[in-house]
């Protein structure tokens, strides 16, 4: 019977309300330091990615690593904002269900460790999550070394763990990981594109996910 036993999750756009957020901060960085100016749907449409990705498809004619160290410049000089963005409202009321009916959940993230820390003691959730994984401590999405890493700590099979996330980059990672992948519909990419990009069931929100895991159970 098949019963998914680890729940991996990504984090801006499937458990907290961020993309307005990221995108406003990355214009803001991108107007101070004197980069092109980028639309704000191209840069919402790669949050989740690693940096390096990220700048390299916002600026394909520019040095990537020039770029960044331009970046890392500003942050030193100006720090980081603290933000402002919180769960998505269902959110927590899940999370609790789960963790109740014995899952073990995971986050990994597009997020640099300073961000995924900072956010989970702002909202505090660092009790709800085994283990987490970030973009700046393995290779980014969506190669799956964040969700290979997990899987190994956690002693769990492919077939047991559930990915859980807003993008086609989250649904690639799980995928070539041999990892079942759920789209949410909250965030930054829509149910067609993620259904495209091997999703097994898009849901609105993680309020759903307790309820779909419970069917998936019974008719397995």
């Amino acid at each position: 019977m098949k019963r998914y036993e680890l729940l991996v999750f990504d984090w801006d756009g499937t458990l907290m309300d961020s993309a307005g957020e990221i995108v406003a901060a990355m214009q803001n960085a991108i107007q101070e330091i004197g980069l092109p100016e980028r639309s704000p749907d191209r840069m919402r449409e790669l949050i989740g990615l690693g940096l390096d990705d990220v700048l390299a498809r916002l600026f394909p004619e520019l040095d990537t690593q020039r770029v960044r160290a331009r970046l890392h410049a500003y942050r030193v000089r100006y720090g980081m904002k603290r933000s402002a963005a919180e769960l998505f409202p269902p959110v927590r009321g899940a999370l609790d269900t789960l963790k109740a009916r014995g899952f073990t959940m995971a986050v990994a993230t597009g997020k640099s460790r300073r961000g995924l820390d900072s956010a989970l003691r702002s909202t505090g959730t660092e009790g709800y999550f085994r283990w987490t994984r970030c973009a700046d401590e393995s290779t980014p999405k969506p190669a799956p070394d964040m969700l290979e890493e997990i899987l190994l700590w956690s002693a769990t099979v492919p077939e047991n763990a559930l990915m859980i996330g807003d993008t086609e980059y989250d649904v690639a990672m799980a995928r070539a990981a041999g990892v079942d992948a759920i789209g949410v519909g909250c965030g930054v990419h829509d149910a067609q594109r993620l259904r495209r990009a091997g999703a097994i069931e898009v849901l609105d929100s993680v309020e759903t996910l307790p309820e779909w895991l419970a069917c998936e159970r019974r008719s397995a």
